[in-house]
């Protein structure tokens, strides 16, 4: 191929270089109003008054919204395709609080001292409440986190308010109580992921304006334009046609801005106001008041025979979705149906789960999405089946393995068409050099160095919902113009997607000029989410290309008087294949723009009935000090199947990024609350993330297949990458010390604590 499989620079990539991308706070003009948000200093209050009196004479103060100011119509702010699954449980001020951190007051002004000290002289009365902060307790817990009557859920995933429920399911095949009992050793182990934050670059932040015919404009660092469109038009009770949104350059997501974080505060300022407003997160903001990963507690049960087939997987996970649903019931199927799978000999699986609500900050979405919890429990628990057969953890895993042509009956019945798994595995244990390494090795002065392996399968898309569309015009001297309703986030989305219309349509990539996204004029897409642009995006380009090729030959053909079956087309003309008469697509181009009555345009949509998982292995090396339990990463070797790969260096650097936050999530990363819910992680002094130099040596190589659904054999690599790295260090610290960590994060301490229990 010309253009795909080729490491083809961002489309961006010089602008990137000399600062020219321009974001939401640079488009926000100089007079609009600022706005920032009061927020609660209890976990669980009811507001019994609030005195205004005092800020609002303060000069420059244009407005300050309550509880009392707003619609009393319940929405969710989780961007996902309608109905969605998560529950209708926010208002955007509600008398309830529910978390520390919770908006109470919209305080808008002129300039950000005035703001500032008009919240200082806002006083509010509590009745303060009991909060549940334990996740453990919540399901049917006397505390209700959401009592109110207008709760509620459109679809049906097991919720209920009244018993502190967001979501509730049970799934399986086979009886997997008996074929337990039947198995030579059961393994039954609990696992515990904590929250993690995104941590991008670019907080949150909104800036929106009324236009000439009185309509909302939302310019806004988001994942999902056309979602925060209706989102806001829930919220504010107006018609989705009053409700324009934009998406400028992001400065990095992760889905974090898969929530609507801010857009329904300063929108309902403008709305108020008739006034342009915007609000910009800080630091701190965005880490007690944001989305979150869900911190999840996963009960493993795993059967296998003496000979290491595991024939049963029965997996229970609690969810802590805190003070609203957002993302919690789509999440937690994730930690299910994308581990078990993996394993493909099993007789029977069980798979339930429950999501609660407690009184802390809500989770959202977070790459990965529920997979990554699952695989750290699933993997983490056939790493200590292989021990307690007595059997290497990569033999355990070619035994067991998913193979490409098998049903997966805990992927929803989905064939693995393409699946490269086994190479992956034999290349990774490879490249880390597997055989002389396992289990570890002692380097002398008190340093051991061990290795862990763990496996890891997402999906490209959202089965039978996601939707994509694209359209693409022939301009004046016959370049291109790509309109997409795709978010690039800095993933490179805009240049993949430019990379298979370049393909298909025989041209350079400078000659297609790629333009998105905004809600009145972009083609329809859910967003930039689970794993969907490169699969399902990418798809609606192919099937775009095809039918505009179709109409340059029809055109280059009536322009030559001949019927559109006697011509093709190259990429540069339209050539008559009978008299070897041709008309270039510059001129064709040209030509359009006067006395013509067809549009050199097409658009077209995709939707797939599968999610055609990528697969992914990572073995990791550590070293270990044995006086103090001191972890350092030495080497990680990945590999990855992601089908065909559209652009080596842009996948490469997808997984060298996602790998670096699995890492910050085994090693570093904790949000810790205190005993009244106060979020103590609110700063990077607090919340670690790792540097360059805290990942050590990433090595990615790919292990193509090839997806016959995806364009060119493509699959997805977004999320697939962050999954590995949590199963595969807690691996490698056994194999070094012979400490079992359950636990997220790994630290030295409990490293230290681990060894010196095994002395005792």
């Amino acid at each position: 191929m010309r253009v795909v499989n080729q490491p083809v620079p961002k489309v961006d990539s010089r602008a990137l270089v000399e600062g020219q991308p321009v974001y939401t706070d640079d488009l926000a003009p100089a007079d609009c109003l600022i706005v920032k948000l009061l927020r609660s200093p209890h976990a669980h209050a009811l507001i019994q008054d609030i005195n205004l009196t005092r800020a609002l004479a303060v000069p420059g103060i244009e407005c300050i919204l309550t509880y009392e100011d707003c619609p009393d119509k319940r929405f969710t702010m989780a961007g996902q395709s309608y109905p969605e699954p998560s529950p209708y449980d926010r208002l955007i001020l509600d008398q309830r609080v529910r978390f520390v951190g919770d908006a109470v007051a919209i305080v808008a002004g002129t300039g950000k001292e005035a703001v500032n000290k008009a919240m200082k002289l806002i006083k509010v009365k509590y009745e303060v409440l009991e909060p549940l902060l334990d996740f453990r307790k919540a399901k049917d817990n006397a505390i209700l986190v959401h009592p109110e009557d207008n709760w509620k859920s459109l679809f049906p995933v097991g919720a209920d308010n009244k018993r502190n429920l967001c979501a509730h399911e049970e799934d399986g095949q086979g009886d997997i109580e008996s074929v337990l009992v039947s198995c030579d050793y059961v393994l039954d182990r609990t696992y515990h992921t904590k929250a993690n934050q995104q941590a991008m670059m670019e907080t949150f932040r909104t800036y929106t304006h009324l236009d000439t015919y009185g309509r909302l404009n939302v310019v806004s660092s988001t994942q999902i334009p056309f979602h925060v469109r209706r989102i806001l038009a829930t919220a504010l009770d107006i018609p989705k046609s009053k409700v324009r949104v934009i998406k400028p350059r992001i400065g990095g997501g992760f889905g974090a801005k898969q929530t609507a974080v801010t857009e329904v505060y300063p929108a309902l300022v403008t709305w108020k106001t008739g006034k342009p407003a915007k609000l910009v997160y800080t630091r701190e903001e965005s880490f007690i008041a944001s989305s979150p990963r869900h911190e999840m507690e996963i009960r493993v049960r795993l059967g296998a025979d003496k000979n290491g087939i595991i024939k049963g997987i029965d997996v229970y996970t609690l969810s802590n979705t805190g003070a609203f649903g957002e993302h919690g019931p789509t999440t937690v199927g994730l930690s299910g149906h994308k581990s078990i799978p993996l394993y493909g000999k099993a007789e029977a699986f069980r798979f339930i789960y429950d999501v609660v609500y407690t009184n802390v900050m809500s989770a959202g979405a977070y790459r990965g999405y529920g997979a990554t919890q699952g695989i750290f429990a699933m993997e983490s628990a056939v790493n200590e089946m292989a021990g307690i057969l007595g059997m290497d953890p990569v033999i355990l895993r070619e035994i067991n393995m998913v193979k490409e042509g098998q049903t997966m009956p805990a992927y929803y019945g989905e064939t693995a068409n393409s699946c490269a798994l086994d190479r992956c595995l034999a290349r990774a244990k490879k490249m880390i050099d597997w055989d002389n390494k396992y289990p570890y090795r002692d380097m002398g002065g008190g340093k051991i160095r061990g290795v862990g392996v763990a496996m890891a399968m997402q999906g490209s898309g959202i089965a039978s919902l996601d939707t994509a569309s694209v359209g693409i015009r022939v301009n004046d001297d016959g370049f291109y113009t790509l309109m997409v309703g795709a978010t690039d986030m800095g993933t490179g989305s805009d240049t993949i997607l430019a990379q298979m219309a370049a393909e298909c349509l025989d041209c350079d990539m400078e000659e297609i000029i790629v333009h998105g996204v905004d809600t009145d004029s972009s083609p329809y897409d859910c967003g930039s989410y689970a794993s969907s642009t490169t699969y399902v995006t990418g798809m609606a380009v192919l099937r775009t290309c095809e039918i505009l090729r179709r109409k340059i030959c029809a055109k280059g053909a009536s322009y030559m008087d001949c019927a559109p079956d006697d011509v093709g087309f190259d990429g540069e003309k339209v050539l008559n294949l009978k008299t070897g008469e041709s008309i270039s697509r510059q001129e064709i181009g040209n030509r359009v723009m006067c006395n013509n009555e067809d549009a050199l345009y097409a658009s077209e949509a995709f939707s797939s009935p599968i999610s055609p998982p990528p697969f992914m292995v990572g073995i990791a090396e550590v070293e270990i000090d044995k006086e103090t339990g001191q972890i350092e990463m030495i080497d990680y070797a990945a590999v990855v199947d992601c089908g065909t790969v559209i652009n080596p260096n842009l996948a490469r650097v997808q997984t060298e990024g996602g790998i670096a936050q699995g890492i910050g999530m085994a090693l570093f990363e904790d949000i810790v609350y205190n005993e009244k819910g106060k979020n103590y992680s609110n700063s990077f002094m607090q919340y670690k993330i790792p540097s360059r130099l805290d990942v050590g040596e990433i090595r990615v190589e790919f292990e193509s297949s090839y997806e016959p659904t995806g364009p060119f054999g493509a699959k997805s690599i977004g999320e697939i990458v962050i999954n590995t790295p949590p199963p595969a260090i807690v691996n490698a610290v056994h194999n070094a010390t012979g400490v079992l960590i359950r636990e997220l994060p790994v630290t030295a301490e409990k490293i230290y604590r681990g060894m010196k229990n095994k002395e005792k």
